[in-house]
């Protein structure tokens, strides 16, 4: 593995990072930067939305404000490397806290189509896939 491909690695997984970060954080600012700005965002699948940057991102917003804890863990991070785009596969865990104190759990995987840009590797196009849910108003216990 060449020292270009260690970096880019590296690189791509502190997006993760940095998204987890900024959905949990409620910090929608930071969470635009990591999308370039003709993204495509599709959260169907998991109860959301499908939109732009803006539109998803005010949803997001408005929908998670209602959750006083949310806790996304990202693992198992697939990267396909080809030149200077990158196809992204990985899996996801999160917990999510409810206003009455009961807590529900989801899972799947987020797969993104990523763009080095001068900023760093941004994501030009995100799919959701659900896998699971347990607990929850109005969500079938899968798990």
């Amino acid at each position: 593995m060449d020292l270009q491909t260690v970096a880019d690695r590296i690189e791509i997984n502190d997006f993760f990072t940095k998204y987890a970060t900024a959905v949990d954080s409620k910090d929608w600012a930071m969470w635009r930067t990591l999308f370039t700005e003709d993204a495509t965002l599709d959260y169907r699948a998991t109860g959301g939305i499908e939109g732009d940057r803006e539109t998803v991102g005010a949803w997001l917003a408005e929908t998670l404000a209602n959750f006083p804890m949310t806790q996304h863990l990202i693992g198992n991070v697939a990267v396909e490397l080809h030149g200077d785009t990158a196809t992204v596969r990985s899996m996801l865990y999160n917990p999510m806290g409810m206003p009455d104190g009961s807590t529900f759990f989801c899972g799947g995987w987020y797969n993104h189509e990523l763009v080095r840009t001068p900023e760093g590797w941004k994501s030009r196009m995100l799919r959701q896939e659900g896998a699971w849910f347990d607990g929850g108003p109005g969500l079938p216990d899968q798990g």
